[in-house]
């Protein structure tokens, strides 16, 4: 099962994605933390996150790109987070994908989705804005769309969480 969990900065869309792991049986729980702390804000989101996870059973795996080498046991309920991490990472970072990024992203999130029971990706609903970018980040943020798009079409379930109050497009009631 993939289930895709969208929502705004701060939306409370990563302590939802914990709870939907935590219902997720028995197997392992994984957490794969995308975000390379490069700067001191950073570090302190990875900080923060980690504390919040602290007791919940989670094995973190920091993986910043090449997620599709990653090999987690078939039972396991896995989380990425986050998907708009990763995808900078795989098209900016000098260790990436460059510009075969959507094709490396979408590879290893179908790996994942293939070994495990449940995989809950997290993203960022950062189409909202109404704020006019440079070409370059209007770039990734098409590029993120495109992921988005392939994975709604393909997740068993899509949730945007607003205001820690999540609202299912698709799937939901088996969850």
């Amino acid at each position: 099962m993939m289930i895709l969990v969208i929502g705004g900065a701060a939306s409370g869309k990563s302590a939802y994605a914990e709870e939907l792991i935590l219902k997720g049986g028995s197997g392992p729980r994984i957490y794969i933390a995308a975000m390379e702390p490069l700067d001191e804000e950073s570090k302190k989101r990875v900080e923060r996150h980690r504390a919040l996870r602290q007791g919940k059973g989670f094995q973190t795996i920091e993986r910043y790109c090449h997620l599709e080498g990653l090999r987690v046991p078939p039972d396991s309920n896995v989380l990425l987070e986050c998907l708009g991490n990763l995808t900078a990472n795989e098209k900016y970072s000098p260790q990436g994908a460059g510009e075969a990024a959507f094709a490396a992203v979408w590879a290893g999130v179908e790996s994942l989705r293939r070994q495990c029971s449940r995989l809950v990706v997290v993203s960022n609903d950062i189409f909202s804005d109404g704020v006019a970018y440079d070409e370059e980040t209007m770039d990734y943020l098409r590029l993120l769309a495109r992921l988005h798009r392939k994975l709604a079409k393909e997740a068993d379930a899509v949730c945007e969480v607003v205001c820690g109050i999540p609202y299912y497009h698709k799937g939901g009631e088996h969850l």
